[in-house]
């Protein structure tokens, strides 16, 4: 990484190899198809037509993103200089049934917000307990010092 480009100290120094994990690409974009798919789930339970249980079972099978999902995403979002719909197109490659319905109706905003919104609420189950522990390590220190 060069000079020109923005780096944070909290993408290496600083974060855990689970947080890593979890605001990785895998885990985001996986949690982007989770997304996609409780939106087709609603909408075929609203009455939307030609959501199928077969697009729902694709689906469910293609949650996590593999590495070659990621190749394909990665040609489709130069051709399409589009992130999200990149990833549509990848999502409807490995599940064809549901490639019609899949991110229907929705904006990109949808899964981009959605998933942050999670990562961050997962993020916050893993800093919860440590935090926790840091209160209790000073109130142990502040009663043995309290002099």
């Amino acid at each position: 990484m060069g000079y020109d480009t923005y780096a944070t100290p909290l993408d290496g120094r600083y974060a855990s190899p689970e947080m890593k994990t979890l605001f990785g690409a895998r885990s985001r974009h996986s949690t982007w198809r989770k997304l996609w798919l409780f939106l087709a789930q609603a909408e075929k339970e609203t009455g939307v037509e030609g959501i199928t249980d077969e697009a729902l079972k694709q689906m469910e099978e293609h949650l996590t993103v593999t590495d070659e999902d990621f190749q394909v995403a990665a040609v489709e979002e130069k051709r399409r200089r589009h992130d999200v719909m990149a990833h549509v197109h990848a999502f409807g490659q490995v599940a064809p049934a549901a490639a019609p319905i899949i991110h229907y109706g929705a904006t990109s905003c949808y899964v981009t917000d959605n998933a942050e919104l999670i990562l961050m609420r997962d993020a916050m189950d893993l800093l919860l307990p440590k935090l926790a522990k840091v209160i209790d390590n000073l109130s142990k220190f502040a009663l043995e010092h309290k002099e």
